[in-house]
């Protein structure tokens, strides 16, 4: 049977279908979209992928997504920086901060250990949290992953590596449902998950 469509736009769509939850008729949606935009509207769409993908870098302190030297939480002399929220990825930081309840700083992980999947210690920022604890006055870690095996599995790790240095650790209250993520719940649970946090 011949193909039905430009090559070019099938790629278009293979491309777009790649992207989390984007399905096969969403990603033909996009590409023809995208073709039916105005040359400049579509110009200008590349750009920002190419200028983020060359311009965005893990921020050194807290490995946060940045385009500046620091991201703007750790350039931000007015937050607590003695109190560190541990979260799996930079959605969750969005999250938190949405809840305007949390004015410590934070750290990304960038994943979860997952033995299974073979993912361990080396594989996710763990290293760079220890050597930011040793370096900086910190009083507090709160562990706030998701509540699913994994989540809890790290948030047990990190805790017996740090508890020797004197470092007081906890992790988000309950009210986070069991197996639910953070960057899908709601402002008022995320405060009194941190408000009613307990030690691990």
């Amino acid at each position: 049977m011949a193909q039905s469509q430009a090559l070019s736009l099938v790629l278009l769509a293979e491309q777009f279908e790649k992207l989390p939850g984007i399905g096969k008729k969403q990603a033909n949606r996009l590409a023809f979209h995208i073709v039916n935009m105005p040359a400049g509207q579509a110009d200008e769409f590349v750009k920002a992928i190419q200028d983020a993908r060359k311009l965005i870098h893990y921020c050194p302190v807290c490995q946060n997504l940045t385009d500046k030297d620091l991201c703007p939480i750790c350039g931000n002399n007015s937050r607590d920086k003695s109190l560190i929220c541990v979260v799996e990825s930079p959605k969750d930081i969005t999250a938190f901060e949405k809840s305007g309840e949390f004015s410590g700083v934070y750290h990304v992980l960038h994943g979860l250990l997952s033995p299974l999947d073979g993912v361990g210690p080396d594989d996710i920022k763990i290293k760079e949290l220890l050597e930011r604890v040793k370096k900086d006055e910190v009083k507090e870690i709160v562990m706030a992953l998701d509540s699913n095996v994994s989540g809890e599995t790290t948030s047990l790790y990190i805790a017996r590596l740090l508890k020797p240095l004197g470092i007081r650790v906890t992790q988000l209250a309950t009210g986070i449902p069991s197996g639910g993520a953070v960057e899908y719940t709601d402002g008022v649970t995320l405060a009194n998950a941190f408000k009613f946090r307990n030690e691990i």
